[in-house]
């Protein structure tokens, strides 16, 4: 399998479906772990509360991502973003993440460089992993999953990623990867994702609607971590004049427990489209129409008025098992 954007985007639609709606009761502290409790309710709200994290992805890509997201963030009430640490523009979301230490800001995990004319690598560069370069020394622009890679290099970037983030005063709050290549690509490069997040106590990006598909997924609770309740995004084959209607439907419908909405913004200027040509998906025209929408009248007064409650990873992170004690779910 090539593991491309059209891959990534068919297989996100499987579990973009948001259902029935419930009314949520007020939270309070965070419920120690004990079976039968729900996620909603270890985090301190009723079970059939609606939790929702709108997180903005690609953090650190472009000046034109940056600039869409840190509008956002800066008006509320979304405060959670992932910040890509091995790409360009990665020096100024950290600095943005410095001065606003209060956002739910996690570290977006990089091992492809998708468009062809716009590239970047490891941060460990091409002669410390070479299995993860392509001929041409940058990541590949898709990853092929049949293709042998060296999973000592594929830690060792990880890390070498995590210390880069750190390293320039950027502490995340949460985990997750870019096209979800350490959550979708297998079971051994997932142990290595789910034992770096275990070490640093920060949870990772997995929703229970991956699990079907991806069975070792749910070693996440049996590691002490936390699972989502549902991890979704808009289906790629949205029509444009339907999307901001996606995410305010999306909100208003949303069912009982921990939902992840995440997003792509960014502005339709001449830089996002060097990046993103119109053939590509998640191009130009994507990424503002997601800015557009959750900026949107609609969705802001679905956030509002709905009875779903926002919260962030770093609540989630409150959660975590110290490091070998005893795992719960």
């Amino acid at each position: 399998m090539i593991w491309t954007r059209r891959a990534f985007v068919t297989s996100l639609a499987a579990g973009a479906a948001a259902c029935a709606t419930r009314t949520a009761g007020p939270g309070a502290a965070p419920a120690p772990a004990a079976p039968g409790l729900s996620l909603s309710q270890r985090l301190g709200y009723a079970a059939d509360a609606r939790l929702l994290i709108v997180n903005l992805d690609d953090l650190g890509l472009l000046h034109a991502v940056d600039a869409a997201a840190f509008g956002i963030l800066d008006k509320g009430p979304i405060v959670s973003g992932s910040v890509m640490a091995a790409c360009p523009w990665f020096p100024e979301a950290a600095d943005y993440a410095r001065g606003h230490p209060a956002l739910d800001l996690g570290l977006h995990f990089t091992f492809t460089s998708e468009r062809p004319l716009y590239r970047w690598g490891p941060v460990l560069g091409a002669k410390e992993v070479p299995s993860l370069v392509d001929d041409d020394g940058y990541f590949p622009v898709s990853w092929d999953a049949a293709r042998r890679v060296s999973l000592p290099e594929v830690d060792a970037e990880m890390r070498a990623q995590l210390a880069r983030a750190r390293k320039l005063g950027f502490n995340p709050t949460h985990l997750d990867s870019h096209e979800h290549c350490l959550q979708w690509l297998g079971d051994p490069i997932f142990e290595l994702f789910l034992r770096l997040a275990t070490e640093n106590r920060l949870p990772i990006r997995v929703g229970r609607n991956w699990v079907i598909e991806h069975p070792y997924l749910a070693r996440v609770e049996r590691a002490g971590g936390v699972m989502l309740d549902r991890t979704i995004t808009i289906p790629p084959g949205t029509p444009p004049e339907q999307w901001t209607a996606w995410y305010a439907d999306s909100i208003r419908n949303l069912r009982p427990g921990v939902t992840e909405i995440f997003l792509h913004p960014g502005y339709d200027d001449g830089e996002m489209r060097g990046f993103a040509p119109a053939r590509f998906s998640w191009g130009s025209a994507w990424r503002q129409r997601d800015l557009d929408a959750i900026q949107s009248p609609a969705v802001l007064n679905a956030l509002a008025t709905s009875g779903v409650t926002l919260i962030r990873w770093s609540d989630l992170g409150k959660l975590l098992a110290a490091p070998g004690s005893t795992a719960h779910g």
